[in-house]
C-alpha cells in the first residue's frame, strides 16, 4: 500500500502564485528558505512549465486549447508547489508567506484544505489497513506452508524410511519438502499480487473521481516490476522459514 499512499500524498500540495513582475531569482530565494525546513518539499513551476502542463492535461479538449491560443500570450504565473509531511504544517507555511504577501498573487490553501485533509485521512487509514491486511496474509501463508509441509512429511513416512535405509543424505530427504514450501510461499505471494491487481483495477475509476489525475491502475502498472520482485522475495522467505521449522520438528532423521 506504500506506493499508493505516496501517490496520494503527491496530490496534497499547496500552490503559491507570484505576481507577474516578480523576478524568478526572488521566487527561488523563497523556495530555498522554505526548503530549509525538512518538513516541506518545494518545487518551482515556471510560467512555461505551467503552460505545458495545462496543455498536457487538456490535450483532449480542443476548445480549451484553441481558447488558449486566442489569448496570444502565456496567461499563467510562476509558482511554488509545496507539500508538507503533515496537514497541520501548512498553517505555519501560510504564516511565513504572509510576510511576502506584497509579491504573492494568490495562495490556494483555503480552496485545497478540505482535499488535503481528506487525502491525509485516507492515507492514514490505508496505512493502518495495509499493515493489518499484510499481517493477516503473512499469518495465513505461514499457517498454510507449515501445515502443508507437516502433512507431506506424514504422508511420505514410508518413502522417507526407505531413503534412510538406502543411506540417502539428509539434504536429499529434506530438500523436496523445503522446495515444496518455497513454491507454496510463491503461490501465496502471487495470490496477494492478484488481489492488489483486482483492487486497483476495480477501484481506479472511483479514486479518479475523488482525486483528479490519480489513476490507481496506472500506478500499479508503473510499479509492477518492483512489486513482482518484492513478492518473489517475500514468497521465498515465507515459504522457506515455516517449512524449515516444520522439517526440523516433524522430520526425524
Amino acid at each position: 500500500s506504500q506506493f499508493l499512499i505516496s501517490s496520494l500524498k503527491e496530490k496534497a500540495d499547496v500552490s503559491v502564485y507570484f505576481k507577474e513582475e516578480v523576478p524568478e531569482e526572488e521566487i527561488l530565494k523563497i523556495k530555498e528558505e522554505i526548503s530549509k525546513n525538512p518538513e516541506f518539499k518545494v518545487d518551482f513551476v515556471s510560467k512555461e512549465e505551467a503552460l505545458k502542463e495545462f496543455e498536457r492535461r487538456h490535450q483532449k479538449n480542443p476548445i480549451l486549447i484553441e481558447a488558449l491560443k486566442e489569448i496570444g500570450e502565456n496567461p499563467f504565473l510562476a509558482s511554488l508547489s509545496i507539500k508538507a509531511k503533515e496537514p497541520s504544517q501548512y498553517e505555519k507555511l501560510i504564516s511565513f508567506l504572509k510576510e511576502k504577501e506584497e509579491i504573492i498573487e494568490k495562495i490556494d490553501y483555503l480552496e485545497r484544505k478540505p482535499l488535503i485533509e481528506k487525502i491525509f485521512s485516507l492515507s492514514s487509514n490505508l496505512e493502518k489497513g495495509g499493515i493489518l491486511v499484510s499481517l493477516i496474509l503473512i499469518l495465513i501463508s505461514i499457517f498454510v506452508v507449515f501445515n502443508t509441509t507437516r502433512l507431506s512429511i506424514t504422508n511420505f513416512k514410508e518413502e522417507i524410511s526407505i531413503q534412510r535405509l538406502v543411506g540417502a543424505p539428509n539434504w536429499f530427504i529434506r530438500g523436496p519438502f523445503l522446495v515444496q514450501g518455497i513454491f507454496a510461499g510463491l503461490f501465496s505471494a502471487f495470490l496477494s499480487l492478484l488481489v492488489l491487481f483486482l483492487f486497483c483495477y476495480f477501484l481506479s475509476p472511483k479514486f479518479s473521481i475523488l482525486f483528479e489525475g490519480l489513476n490507481l491502475f496506472e500506478i500499479f502498472s508503473l510499479n509492477l516490476k518492483s512489486l513482482i520482485l518484492i513478492q518473489i522475495f517475500a514468497g521465498i522467505l515465507l515459504g522457506t522459514i515455516p517449512s524449515f521449522i516444520a522439517i526440523r520438528r516433524f522430520l526425524k532423521i
